[in-house]
C-alpha cells in the first residue's frame, strides 16, 4: 500500500503547525509551560524566539507548517520508494 505524498505532507504540516501554535499560545498564558520544548524549537527555526509574543508565534507556526510539509513529503516518498 502506497501513501499519498500530498496528503501525508499536508497532514504532517497541520499536526506540527498546530502543536507549535498551541504550545506557544499556552506559553503566553502560562509562562512556565513548554519552556524547554520552545527553546529547542527556537534553536531549529531561525527568527523564532520562544516566549516573545504574537509575531513570534506566527513565525514559529509558519516554520512548522513548511518544515513538516517538506519532511512529511520526503518521508512518504521514501516509504513509497521502498514499499515496492
Amino acid at each position: 500500500m502506497k501513501l499519498s505524498i500530498k496528503s501525508f505532507a499536508l497532514s504532517c504540516s497541520i499536526l506540527w503547525g498546530t502543536a507549535i501554535l498551541i504550545v506557544s499560545s499556552a506559553n503566553m498564558i502560562w509562562p512556565d509551560y513548554g519552556n524547554a520544548f520552545l527553546t529547542v524549537v527556537a534553536s531549529i527555526y531561525p527568527g523564532y524566539e520562544a516566549m516573545q509574543g504574537i509575531e513570534s508565534i506566527i513565525v514559529g507556526t509558519l516554520y512548522a507548517l513548511v518544515d513538516a510539509g517538506i519532511g512529511g513529503g520526503i518521508f512518504a516518498w521514501l516509504y513509497n520508494f521502498f514499499v515496492e
